[in-house]
């Protein structure tokens, strides 16, 4: 599938606030993957689709994962997380995509994982500093990601547990998980 033809069926799931946030993710995707390495294409894929199931309703996303048997833990957490494993499993089996790198970025977009590769790691940071995106910190995040691909991802995941620890919100296992091999890996 090539760019265009993805963009056209990521277009009709999305607002087009979301599908302007979404642009915004291509393009920090396919620089940071220039950059680390990666297969643009691949990394192009997954940030195109790494939203698709966002503007879905709540009950329908809890549908298809009970029915589908998805991570059922994943819904007594914040239901932030849910679009991105309802994503993965719709572009899997409604758009056709097989490729196990695309679909696994596209799972851990939101809550990172204790191995993530390279893709998932560019998917998760490019996600968080796309140009759209305006908060305390994401200068530091945008220049971090232009020298070194895991301190802007442990800076990305810091971040977000406290964001959540301060919104006294459940913090899902996998995003500690994927804080605590990064600190173990890399140091802090």
């Amino acid at each position: 599938m090539n760019r265009e033809q993805a963009l056209r069926i990521v277009e009709k799931q999305l607002t087009k606030k979301r599908y302007e946030h979404t642009l915004g993710v291509v393009s920090a995707t396919v620089e940071l993957a220039k950059q680390y390495g990666v297969d643009v294409q691949k990394a192009e894929l997954a940030a195109i689709f790494h939203d698709y199931a966002k503007c879905m309703a709540t009950d329908e996303m809890e549908k298809i994962i009970r029915d589908n048997h998805l991570s059922a833990d994943v819904l007594t957490y914040n239901k932030e997380l849910w679009h991105a494993i309802v994503g993965a499993y719709l572009v899997e089996h409604e758009v056709g995509i097989k490729d196990q790198d695309i679909l696994q970025a596209i799972l851990y977009h939101t809550s990172g994982h204790e191995n993530m590769t390279k893709l998932d790691k560019i998917i998760y940071v490019a996600d968080y500093i796309e140009p759209g995106r305006n908060f305390p910190g994401v200068d530091r995040a945008r220049q971090l990601a232009g020298e070194d691909l895991d301190k802007a991802l442990l800076f990305a995941l810091k971040n977000t547990i406290s964001f959540l620890a301060e919104k006294e919100s459940l913090i899902y296992p996998f995003t500690f998980q994927a804080y605590n091999k990064i600190i173990r890996t890399f140091g802090g």
